[in-house]
């Protein structure tokens, strides 16, 4: 398919300036909210609150959306993209109300520390701390503890996959399913260009090229010899049985496409239940930048339908 008439718009008035050193995070953390469209008045909440709780080194934000009815809601542990060195729980704000609305289950999303400032696994182990103690305190946040999704997008995806990743390691069973929006799971694509067909079809002119990736790669690790810790390159783990059922969102037009599809195909050949839609005409980040179009309302449901779908949890 081509790219849809208003993705194409879109490309075409956006003005993406991507530094390439540290000395520019300043300037780089401030293109996400440049680049997210005007939507109008943020989406009512029942009740969004934000709170500290314990985390591996000091305090971790979260902001917690209530929607409409009465409890125990199922609890949606959302983690926020950006390449793990942008993005906060307030740019994506809008995004967890519409999860909270659409889905009709408790959506808690972590602002977990960012690259270069704080390297891998900094982040990670923010949101795997997260993830325990919402578990861990679900009765306190009216939810069920027996229903918990994680998930997010690009970086998000990639923490959120890491993260059902250490909990089944460490034989914990708390998480019910992950929902993986155009996750980034594997480094070392880019360095070797080939492996997937849509670094070279997607890699420059979509918003999300291959230098910005290479880029927050980089910024992430700190180090390149944690590339092939799966935590940090999911794809790159040896095991994947007993993983949380998993709804897979791919866009087509996105860097990202091949490596996050070839995930659900490993979980789906050790057993796991993959649901996978890949998005035509679509861009990464699809979701959040047109959340009124057909595609991202599309997306949206799919979310509602699978956070809803009872799965029995894997021990």
């Amino acid at each position: 398919m081509t790219l849809k008439p208003y993705v194409k718009q879109f490309l075409q008035a956006a003005r993406k300036e991507t530094p390439h050193s540290p000395i520019d995070m300043v300037r780089l953390r401030g293109t996400m909210t440049a680049l997210l469209p005007p939507v109008g008045p943020r989406p009512s909440a029942e009740k969004a609150e934000d709170r500290l709780i314990p985390g591996p080194n000091g305090a971790v934000p979260i902001r917690v959306y209530t929607p409409s009815g009465k409890g125990p809601f199922p609890l949606f542990i959302y983690i926020h993209g950006g390449g793990w060195t942008i993005g906060s729980i307030e740019e994506y704000d809008t995004t967890c109300r519409l999860l909270a609305n659409e889905t009709g289950a408790k959506v808690i999303s972590v602002e977990y520390r960012l690259a270069p400032e704080h390297p891998f696994p900094a982040g990670l182990e923010d949101c795997y701390a997260a993830a325990e103690w919402i578990f861990e305190h679900a009765a306190e946040l009216n939810g069920d503890p027996t229903n918990i999704t994680i998930g997010g997008d690009n970086a998000g995806g990639n923490l959120s996959a890491a993260v059902a990743l250490m909990a089944r390691d460490r034989n914990k069973s708390f998480i019910s399913r992950q929902v993986l929006m155009y996750p980034a799971t594997d480094y070392y694509h880019y360095r070797v260009y080939s492996e997937y067909d849509s670094i070279i079809e997607n890699g420059d002119g979509y918003v999300l090229t291959n230098v910005d990736m290479s880029y927050f790669w980089t910024l992430y690790l700190g180090d390149e010899m944690h590339a092939a810790n799966s935590y940090a390159s999911p794809i790159r783990a040896r095991d994947f049985n007993n993983l949380p059922p998993t709804l897979l969102i791919t866009a087509e037009y996105d860097p990202l496409r091949d490596e996050g599809e070839l995930y659900g195909i490993k979980l789906r050949q050790a057993g796991t239940h993959v649901q996978a839609k890949r998005f035509d005409g679509m861009i990464h980040g699809f979701v959040s930048l047109f959340p009124d179009q057909k595609e991202g309302r599309e997306a949206l449901e799919l979310i509602r339908d699978f956070v809803n779908t009872p799965f029995v949890m894997q021990k």
